[in-house]
């Protein structure tokens, strides 16, 4: 087919999960799904609206189009290009967990005050005892992966509300272990029943608990989660006595691969990464958990 009959255009905008231009280059690939055409595009400024041009357009315009950015996981979605004049396409793309070169924390004085205070009482953390406030936030240990997961995390919990009209995050009172996907921390028992009775009001959930296991000495008391399509909060509690314990996380739900649409083959590794859960949050819930990348 002569290209006089490829006057279709596409116009790209590359953006992150906050909106803006991702930057760097990017190699898009698109593939007709009838015809015999699949132009390839290297090393395109990707802080510029991208323009493409003699591609077919309707009724023969359905192209599978893939976007590799250089810092950011690649997106595959279909296009359908019109006849005649330009085709707009806004696609938003989630970081590539390994090539974050550093990432932007808040400083210990600008976290929310509910965080503070929790920090604050947190004296006792897996491998970190003694430290607390700044000097556990601050300490040369506590990683970054800790730090996204702290901040994903509470977060998440300070805009999910009960069925009371709290939010989650006040009834947690103590870090106990803080990981890269998940912490334990001392809770209200409170919580627990809150989080029970936010059932009947569609927050929460009954969630398996098999893969999660109490401290030494505890019974598990139930599991919950949000009812998110993507980035739910899951809710694991243990009881001894009158001590209660959560286990808490955000479970992406494969989030990534379906919220943005990423090529599954490209994410190995990377789904249950705390920057993974930053994208979704952002993305899907309009949630900022406050820290950003340099890529």
């Amino acid at each position: 087919m002569s290209s006089d009959h490829r006057q279709g255009k596409l116009r790209l905008d590359l953006v992150d999960v906050r909106g803006d231009k991702i930057g760097g280059k990017a190699d898009v690939l698109l593939r007709h799904q009838v015809l015999t055409h699949s132009p390839r595009f290297n090393g395109l400024d990707a802080s510029k609206r991208i323009i493409i041009e003699s591609l077919h357009g309707v009724p023969q315009g359905l192209y599978m189009l893939e976007v590799d950015p250089a810092a950011y996981l690649p997106v595959n979605q279909f296009v359908t290009i019109e006849a005649s004049g330009f085709t707009d396409k806004r696609i938003v793309f989630p970081i590539d967990p390994k090539k974050v070169v550093s990432v932007n924390f808040p400083g210990f004085a600008d976290l929310p005050d509910q965080l503070r205070k929790l920090l604050q009482n947190s004296n006792t953390v897996f491998s970190f005892e003694g430290k607390r406030g700044a000097a556990l936030y601050n300490a040369k240990t506590f990683d970054d992966l800790r730090k996204a997961c702290l901040l994903n995390i509470t977060a998440k919990c300070a805009a999910t509300r009960l069925s009371n009209g709290k939010t989650v995050l006040p009834y947690i009172q103590k870090i106990r272990e803080l990981r890269g996907e998940r912490f334990f921390a001392d809770v209200t028992r409170e919580l627990r029943e809150e989080t029970k009775n936010s059932v009947t009001e569609d927050v929460f959930k009954p969630a398996p608990d098999t893969l999660h296991t109490p401290p030494i000495g505890f019974e598990k008391a139930g599991s919950w989660k949000t009812l998110d399509q993507y980035g739910n909060l899951q809710l694991t509690f243990f009881v001894k006595g009158d001590e209660w314990v959560a286990d808490i996380d955000i479970d992406d739900a494969a989030g990534i691969e379906h919220l943005f649409q990423v090529l599954d083959h490209k994410i190995t590794g990377s789904h249950t990464h705390p920057y993974a859960i930053h994208e979704i949050l952002i993305a899907r819930q309009e949630i900022d958990p406050g820290y950003s990348f340099e890529v």
